[in-house]
């Protein structure tokens, strides 16, 4: 029995001083976003958003790609090492982030889009070395949202650009499209968001596409009796055995929404509540009545997702923002200075 005791209060010190560091980080963490502000370049480079906007604009009229693309590269950023624009770093030899497992298909056409915007802020007079990757990033994410016809929004800027990235965490530290939503809640949790933030950013998958491997067993070893496979509406789904053959070419694709594919705009939600969801962890948030209500209020209510999207962009772009000593502003985005 004292040997028990002992144990429990071993454990009990042990999760006691875990919650301490976890309090400590998540401290660290809002002491360090503190420091963002919006309209942070007002004085030291007022032109930075509305330059960055119109490279942004220009490149979306060029290539769609940019809009979906360019909200993944913030999401994965974020998620990753922290909103440091680490993405963004190319390696000579390729051992960098852009180049492992999830990361690997992030869109060129997206990060040519950022590095340009980055180029024309650097040509702006005054404003040279004053105005980080990370931060453009963010803007970006913002105008290809309200380009695209979603909300338009200030952004909380004045962070700094890493100066490494960690290719091996990739894979463990992005949501897979497998995911079911306790999953899902507990990778967001990690990095300070809610449930309701999670479907929020959810729905940026209101625009963009996805290929058939993250979603081709989903659609050939489809049961709706199978707890890891939501159910998924059966025109729907031999819509998609069209796209996606057995033996799918590499770069076959699908329409993440199949409402209004290439608009920012809650159609996503209603698609869930059709079981049109593509992905299982796309589907799962209306098929699991833990999240189901909050996917019908969006779905009912435009304005809903967008403040909540707004919201949860915001928290997001808090994660792991680099101070002092562990940032740098890069002069170009792809190499550390």
């Amino acid at each position: 029995m004292a040997r028990a005791g002992g144990g429990g209060l071993l454990v009990f010190l042990l999760r006691g001083a875990a919650l301490v560091t976890v309090a400590a980080v998540l401290l660290v963490g809002a002491a360090r976003a503190a420091q963002l502000r919006q309209n942070y370049y007002g004085s030291s480079c007022p032109s930075a958003e509305s330059t960055v906007r119109s490279v942004i604009s220009q490149r979306l009229q060029q290539s769609f790609a940019v809009g979906p693309g360019t909200l993944r590269l913030f999401f994965h950023d974020c998620f990753v090492r922290g909103c440091d624009a680490s993405v963004m770093l190319m390696a000579p030899n390729g051992d960098d982030e852009s180049h492992s497992g999830a990361d690997a298909t992030l869109s060129p056409d997206a990060v040519d889009a950022i590095n340009k915007a980055k180029a024309a802020v650097e040509a702006l007079p005054g404003c040279a070395g004053k105005v980080s990757c990370a931060d453009i990033l963010a803007m970006a994410a913002r105008d290809v949202v309200s380009l695209l016809g979603g909300p338009n929004y200030a952004v909380e800027l004045g962070r700094l650009d890493g100066k490494t990235f960690n290719r091996a965490i990739v894979k463990h530290v992005l949501p897979g499209p497998g995911f079911n939503l306790d999953q899902l809640n507990s990778l967001f949790a990690q990095n300070g968001l809610t449930q309701t933030d999670m479907i929020a950013l959810s729905g940026a998958h209101t625009i963009g596409v996805t290929h058939c491997d993250k979603f081709v067993r989903r659609i050939y070893t489809f049961k709706q009796r199978l707890a890891w496979n939501p159910p998924m509406n059966l025109d729907f789904l031999r819509s998609l055995r069209r796209v996606c053959p057995i033996n799918y070419s590499p770069t076959a694709f699908a329409m993440l929404d199949v409402t209004t594919p290439k608009v920012f705009d809650n159609a996503y939600f209603n698609n869930l509540r059709y079981n049109k969801g593509l992905l299982a962890s796309d589907q799962v948030l209306f098929t699991d009545r833990r999240s189901r209500p909050t996917v019908n209020v969006f779905a009912a209510n435009s304005t809903a997702f967008y403040e909540a999207f707004i919201a949860a962009m915001a928290k997001l772009g808090r994660i792991g923002v680099k101070t002092g000593g562990d940032g740098e502003i890069r002069r170009v985005c792809t190499a550390v200075n």
